[in-house]
């Protein structure tokens, strides 16, 4: 079957709104011209309802196939970037200083409206197309706010679906993983407070800088020396923060980082440890040392069978021997876990052109995947709510 022939002739204007978003990124909850875009979008293709403002700048899609079937298919994109300064000297590479689309949610949202585009038009389907473009997906809860205001009650779906790309040169490689596919993630912040003094005098001190240094190293033994080895586990601590002068042995320090897990048992030792140990170090050192430790994102589950679904409609655009199941879990994280935890689903990896790492300020996106995966979307839906089933 190969590119859907209506996407397949709007490949230069989906390669337009592509590079118009990456030039223009916004952080999460912040995505109004990127909203508007889409909403703009959306009603010139001829989707039946567009309702904005869901999360602050979520915008959802109604498209009405030319059944009257009751089934209703989710299709789910994120809008934001990252906190990057971009290095790609591309032509429309981002005008907004410190603010990249170094992870390709500006393809994801063109794809879906790639998507949107076709199913308006064709109506070749017997039911419901609900397109979801959703807020802040890095780490800032974009998935949560949009059920949390009643995403799933509003416009409820008996499946829900996304996809990402994945910079691995394999461009329209389709990749899956069943069951337990992505990580869950804890977010945590340990403040030190000890006891500033001069530099030459350190024992009037209770230096927060020694107590936090010692603290990460001793958080490395969670997963070294209490995590099951066959249990996969990541802490990483990822910023550091203190002093103001070479001379002056600071108050305080604060750590942050990210916990990765894919069972809830393992978080919960993990968190429990954290704890233990800021509490041992504040008793050791004789300051107060605080943890804020919290939940980001979920553990991402695909449904079996959805993900059959999803290799079958893949199948269609980029032939059976492109499409696979042998995708390993992963140990980053993803907010769509959330949305599959109310709705079962099915979220992918598409191949592209490029190998430079994900939220590297040198990401480059190929942009030979947005016909493809506009095409995959909405040949899922075809699939999913056949006419005349």
């Amino acid at each position: 079957m190969g590119i859907l022939p209506i996407i397949d002739e709007s490949t230069a204007e989906l390669t337009e709104i592509f590079e118009d978003l990456h030039a223009h990124p916004e952080i999460g909850f912040t995505e109004v011209r990127t909203a508007g875009i889409v909403a703009e979008k959306l009603r010139a293709y001829g989707v039946d309802e567009v309702h904005e403002g869901i999360a602050k700048t979520g915008v959802v899609g109604i498209i009405k196939g030319k059944g009257d079937g009751k089934q209703r298919i989710g299709l789910r994109a994120d809008m934001d970037a990252l906190p990057i300064d971009e290095q790609t000297n591309l032509a429309y590479s981002s005008k907004n200083p410190g603010v990249m689309h170094a992870c390709g949610h500006d393809s994801h949202t063109t794809m879906l409206l790639g998507a949107a585009k076709h199913l308006a038009a064709t109506r070749d389907f017997d039911g419901t197309a609900v397109v979801i473009f959703q807020p802040a997906e890095e780490g800032l809860g974009g998935a949560r706010g949009m059920i949390a205001e009643g995403l799933f009650d509003r416009f409820p779906v008996d499946e829900v679906y996304g996809m990402h790309n994945y910079p691995d040169g394999q461009p329209g490689k389709f990749a899956i993983c069943k069951g337990t596919a992505m990580a869950g993630a804890s977010f945590f912040d340990i403040h030190v407070q000890g006891r500033g003094s001069h530099a030459a005098m350190p024992q009037a001190s209770r230096d927060p800088v020694v107590i936090a240094s010692a603290l990460v190293g001793q958080i490395q033994s969670i997963v070294s020396r209490n995590v099951a080895p066959l249990d996969a586990c990541v802490v990483s601590v990822t910023q550091i923060h203190s002093g103001s002068a070479y001379n002056i042995v600071p108050d305080t320090a604060t750590l942050a980082g990210t916990i990765r897990y894919f069972k809830d048992e393992v978080i919960e030792l993990a968190e429990a440890r954290m704890q233990d140990l800021c509490d041992g170090f504040a008793k050791a050192y004789g300051v107060e040392i605080t943890l804020d430790l919290r939940n980001i994102f979920d553990v991402l589950v695909n449904d079996d069978s959805l993900s059959d679904a999803y290799m079958e409609a893949a199948a269609d655009i980029v032939g059976a021997e492109n499409v696979s199941d042998d995708a390993q879990p992963a140990t980053g994280s993803e907010d769509f876990a959330d949305m599959l935890k109310v709705v079962p689903g099915a979220y992918c990896r598409v191949g592209h052109m490029g190998t430079m790492p994900l939220h590297n300020p040198g990401f480059v996106l190929g942009p030979e995947l947005l016909p493809v995966g506009a095409s995959i979307m909405a040949r899922l839906v075809e699939r999913r709510l056949p006419i005349g089933a």
